[in-house]
């Protein structure tokens, strides 16, 4: 429950340039968040898009890395670094087109969890992206940049 309420309070943060996660994720709903697997929508916003109207591969990673994060946290109350990402990119979304976005924890390695995600356009169910992401607990503390 705590991973979904998070994930919610991301969503609902609004874009600013200095947070580029809360720019990436603004806007996204959270359908369910339990048991290691996460599942959103997400309307793209124009903000989010290329010159030619196509959502940012960016934007894309970014969202990946955080709902991936939230699979983990909901399973083990505790949030994880991504150490490895590797994405497939197959085909593209539009502005204002609606995708859902589920991540799932696959695998358990010593201190390493692997995480799934796709993200599908919604209506068609056509991929757009799938993303393997290795996570590890990290004992680093949050700091404010002084830039």
């Amino acid at each position: 429950m705590a991973a979904k309420k998070w994930l919610e309070s991301l969503s609902r943060i609004k874009p600013t340039l200095g947070r580029f996660s809360s720019v990436s994720l603004s806007g996204i709903h959270v359908i369910s968040a339990d048991h290691g697997r996460v599942l959103c929508s997400f309307c793209i916003p124009a903000y989010l898009t290329d010159a030619e109207g196509y959502w940012q591969t960016g934007a894309i990673a970014t969202v990946m890395d955080v709902v991936g994060a939230v699979a983990i946290m909901s399973t083990e109350d505790t949030l994880k670094v991504t150490t490895d990402l590797a994405i497939s990119f197959l085909s593209q979304a539009k502005f204002q087109e609606e995708v859902e976005i589920e991540a799932e924890t696959i695998e358990q390695k010593g201190k390493l969890t692997m995480v799934v995600v796709h993200i599908r356009k919604k209506g068609s169910k056509h991929l757009v992206a799938v993303g393997r992401l290795w996570m590890a607990f990290s004992s680093a503390r949050p700091f404010e940049s002084k830039l």
